[in-house]
């Protein structure tokens, strides 16, 4: 008596094994389309409020178009320059 006890709860449980799975692959085919969409949806929210953000954060440019406009003075010290060195005229020798 105790083996056919023992061996109905096992077959009892493979066959419970065996329909969770199947329900969960049917379940996942039926239902992945509606979680695809939705998490597509949510990506697209979150990029666009990133992309927002970004835009709004930007300073217009206050310059006319083709204007240029210089960032840097250079310094007017003429002294470095005097000390660049000795020019030396090199020739092509053939």
């Amino acid at each position: 008596m105790l083996q056919q006890a023992s061996l109905y709860g096992f077959v009892r449980t493979i066959l419970i094994i065996v329909l969770v799975y199947y329900a969960i692959k049917i379940s996942t085919r039926l239902f992945a389309p509606y979680l695809m969409r939705y998490m597509s949806k949510k990506m697209q929210q979150k990029f666009e409020g990133q992309f927002g953000q970004q835009h709004q954060q930007r300073p217009e440019p206050k310059q006319k178009e083709g204007e240029t406009v210089i960032d840097k003075i250079p310094n007017r010290d003429s002294s470095s320059n005097n000390k660049v060195g000795e020019y030396i005229d090199y020739e092509d020798v053939d």
